[in-house]
């Protein structure tokens, strides 16, 4: 009888190098889609910011609005906003508004995100997000309102800016 001294498996160095082979693929596939993954946020953040902007030039649409409804100064209250202010779904756009419910925009105030999922400046979750509403006039009949969200992102600077016009057309 012949004894037979075959083993099978893997010897230490067959071991080693389907480590490294199956390393360098999980790197490559890392290396694939981290830089996706980077570019989407950046683009969700984009996103958010042009609605940030849009929602701005609504508020003040609702107040020229508001203003009409009122019979009142179809500009009233818009124009205290010539060197910037801070508009959010939540200022008083109403006919009995004070000028004085208008916030001076302040770049350090950052935008929030309460529970609802709304942005303003009350409480809630802080955003990366500013955001400047001016409004200058151009006629009697005619106010340029103009949106400006400012935020930053891998310590880049970035900035989105919209324009309106608003008419007297009342």
């Amino acid at each position: 009888m012949k004894i037979s001294n075959s083993q099978q498996g893997f010897t230490m160095v067959e071991l080693i190098i389907t480590i490294a082979i199956l390393s360098f693929g999980v790197l490559a596939v890392y290396e694939v889609f981290y830089p996706i993954i980077t570019y989407t946020h950046a683009i969700n953040l984009k996103f958010t910011a042009t609605n940030l902007a849009q929602e701005g030039l609504e508020v003040a649409r609702n107040m020229r609005d508001n203003n009409f409804i009122a019979g009142t100064a179809w500009s009233g209250g818009l124009l205290d906003c010539q060197a910037g202010c801070q508009l959010d779904y939540t200022t008083d756009a109403s006919v009995q508004a004070d000028a004085s419910t208008l916030v001076a925009y302040d770049p350090n105030t950052f935008l929030r995100v309460n529970d609802d999922g709304l942005h303003g400046y009350g409480s809630g979750n802080a955003t990366p997000f500013t955001r400047e509403i001016v409004v200058s006039q151009v006629s009697t009949d005619i106010l340029k309102v103009t949106a400006n969200v400012y935020w930053s992102h891998n310590s880049q600077p970035y900035s989105f800016s919209v324009d309106q016009y608003l008419y007297n057309w009342y």
